[in-house]
């Protein structure tokens, strides 16, 4: 645990020490505000049109509205973001020349990859993070459910970290960084598309491809309801991801 919990550190101080960290945070950050804003005054501008249809009109949800838009069409931003924090974890240390080092020290594979991945999934913490001020004023001028918004930072906390393990993986297999990152969105955007196959497929194919899509799976997430099946399904895609780093590493190492 003391290896781990040392490469973590190493791993968090190699963000910010580069602009990389600062840089990704900027972007989501701009990126969160502009579509909460453009979200919140859509729905709005319905309720307003809504309400000149007289008192009979059925009230709308704003707050439950605009925080599931908000954070559901997050996911789409993830998929630009993820390959930005995963694409050097590896791929810097092989074109430093530094991986072979790592690799024979007596950290082993395992503590080297779980903290490098640790590091990934705190820094998406941290993003996380930053949204709960995106969405504060629903809280301050409105009264929406918690426990449906909680639902939806865990979906998307394990979809994020699904993408962060196939990522990770990824990030040992070359040890260009911009390589590692398109090749990382390029997946990623596959697994994405996944869903929209699966519609035009029929029987066995349909069902496979449904339950392949990393997107599918967040949709009950999106509407406030936490499925076991959905959490397997990202907990064991994250294991697939990290067991491929785990044997990519192990190659590195005979190789070596």
């Amino acid at each position: 645990m003391h290896n781990i919990a040392a490469i973590w550190q190493r791993e968090m101080k190699a963000y910010f020490v580069s602009p990389i960290a600062y840089v990704i945070l900027t972007l989501w950050m701009l990126l969160s505000g502009v579509l909460f804003y453009t979200i919140l005054t859509d729905v709005i501008e319905n309720t307003r049109m809504q309400g000149q249809f007289g008192p009979g009109a059925q009230p709308i949800d704003v707050p439950g509205i605009v925080s599931r838009g908000f954070l559901g069409t997050m996911s789409v931003i993830l998929l630009f973001m993820i390959p930005m924090i995963t694409m050097g974890l590896f791929a810097e240390e092989k074109k430093r020349g530094t991986m072979e080092l790592l690799l024979t020290t007596p950290v082993g594979n395992v503590q080297a990859l779980m903290g490098k991945y640790l590091a990934s999934l705190t820094f998406l913490i941290i993003m996380f993070a930053t949204t709960v001020l995106t969405v504060s004023p629903l809280f301050v001028y409105g009264d929406p459910e918690a426990k449906p918004m909680l639902g939806i930072y865990l979906g998307l906390f394990l979809y994020g970290a699904a993408l962060l393990a196939i990522g990770v993986f990824i990030s040992t297999l070359t040890e260009n960084q911009i390589i590692s990152a398109s090749l990382t969105f390029a997946v990623s955007l596959i697994l994405w598309f996944i869903e929209a196959a699966s519609r035009g497929a029929e029987g066995l194919w349909k069902e496979v491809l449904s339950y392949l899509s990393v997107i599918g799976h967040l949709d009950d997430f999106i509407k406030g309801v936490v499925d076991t099946t959905h959490v397997i399904y990202y907990l064991s895609f994250t294991l697939i991801g990290l067991f491929l780093a785990y044997r990519s590493l192990e190659s590195l190492r005979w190789r070596s």
